[in-house]
């Protein structure tokens, strides 16, 4: 199994004055992060027109070679360049399915909600659990009253057959419907001790 890419978001704030000089310095990170070993790409976002807040966004091709990039002199050098330039508010690393937990628009500031982070893996797990069984089952018991010859089909052959028609399905109308009801519970922040 190869190894994932890994996304990083970091959610800065910046001042409208600020933007010139910010828009250059994220260039320079990028330009350096170019000629870094495994990195797949980036950008960076507004909220909204005139937004204080900017969500900016790196890819590695893996864990390993993001660790170097972010542990590396360079990088460091460059971050200090910026320290007076930006407000870091949050850092969110992702792999894999989790950017089905990301909340999907966010309002403007002041009035808008916070940013909220991707629920803990053990409710993401549950949530996928509960979108994939019963289409699973659905599919699956379809199948065998249809195509009774389907169960004769090699293992291999029917598990990617399945796959190949259950995943767009889940990712596109599924998993959408299934996070999007349990949203309170999904971004429910946890309980103080």
């Amino acid at each position: 199994m190869s190894p994932a890419p890994v996304t990083v978001s970091i959610h800065r704030v910046v001042s409208p004055e600020r933007v010139p000089d910010v828009t250059a310095w994220v260039q320079s990170g990028v330009n350096l992060a170019n000629r870094w070993p495994g990195f797949l790409g980036s950008g960076w976002i507004r909220a909204a027109e005139g937004s204080r807040d900017w969500v900016m966004l790196y890819r590695f091709a893996d864990a390993d070679r993001l660790d170097a990039w972010e542990g590396s002199e360079e990088r460091r050098a460059w971050l200090a360049r910026g320290e007076h330039l930006v407000t870091e508010r949050a850092v969110t690393k992702r792999t894999g399915i989790e950017g089905w937990f990301d909340e999907p628009v966010r309002q403007d500031e002041p009035s808008g909600p916070p940013l909220r982070h991707a629920p803990p893996r053990w409710k993401q797990s549950v949530a996928i659990w509960l979108g994939f069984f019963p289409v699973n089952l659905a599919f699956t018991a379809l199948v065998a009253w249809l195509l009774p010859a389907f169960r004769e089909l090699p293992l291999l052959l029917q598990v990617l057959v399945s796959t190949l028609v259950l995943t767009p399905i889940m990712s596109f109308w599924v998993l959408p419907w299934v996070t999007g009801h349990l949203q309170g519970w999904l971004h429910r922040p946890p309980r103080g001790r």
